[in-house]
């Protein structure tokens, strides 16, 4: 990496709780700060990925007010957060009360970001970098949250999540209207308006479904 994970986040953002979850704290980037406005190449230029991480999207915010106010759902349980981002929901699920959670996510400045957020909130949760996609879990239940954006990336998923299922794993999603959610194959669980930045969703509000793969 040309640029230190830690310190770049940690002067690239502030600490803010997500509109629909005001009982986390997170480091996130908002108008205020440069990585806002930066384009793909200026990110490339100091080898950082698209910061996913740095914001609080609203497929992540639904699935974890869902499970913070639907704590059964994890209590007691061994959960993966997958495509966890800045760790929102792995936090969320700690909070709720599973036996363990596991965080994973491709992109190697995640693993900072999550580190930072959970010691931020107190919270312990393991991390890998690994692709799981395909593989066999160690989890009694899969939380994504706001995956499906991409149609090659869907592609991948849906016959994994399904396969997981069949194996006994519970596989919930929150989407927030994304072009290639699978709303076919999964029943709802809750739905809300989840207030977002509309220079991230050219909106205030995304209207947010919680999934269970059935």
């Amino acid at each position: 990496m040309k640029t230190d994970p830690k310190r770049f986040i940690l002067d690239n953002t502030s600490v803010m709780a997500p509109p629909h979850v005001p009982e986390i704290r997170l480091h996130l980037a908002s108008e205020a700060h440069d990585l806002w406005l930066k384009t793909e190449e200026e990110l490339q230029a100091i080898g950082l990925p698209p910061p996913f991480w740095a914001f609080a999207w609203a497929g992540g915010q639904g699935l974890a007010r869902y499970i913070l106010d639907n704590p059964e759902t994890v209590s007691g349980k061994r959960v993966l957060d997958f495509a966890s981002g800045s760790g929102l929901v792995a936090i969320a699920t700690k909070m709720a009360g599973a036996q363990s959670v596991h965080a994973v996510d491709i992109d190697p400045w995640t693993t900072m970001a999550v580190e930072l957020n959970s010691r931020l909130n107190d919270i312990e949760i393991t991390f890998s970098s690994e692709d799981m996609i395909g593989s066999t879990i160690l989890a009694d239940v899969l939380l994504a949250g706001d995956v499906f954006y991409d149609e090659r990336f869907a592609e991948r998923l849906i016959p994994w999540f399904e396969s997981l299922v069949k194996a006994g794993i519970t596989v919930i999603v929150g989407d927030p209207g994304r072009s290639y959610c699978p709303r076919s194959r999964m029943q709802p669980l809750a739905t809300y308006q989840v207030p977002v930045t509309r220079a991230l969703e050219d909106a205030e509000v995304k209207q947010t479904t919680v999934w269970k793969f059935s």
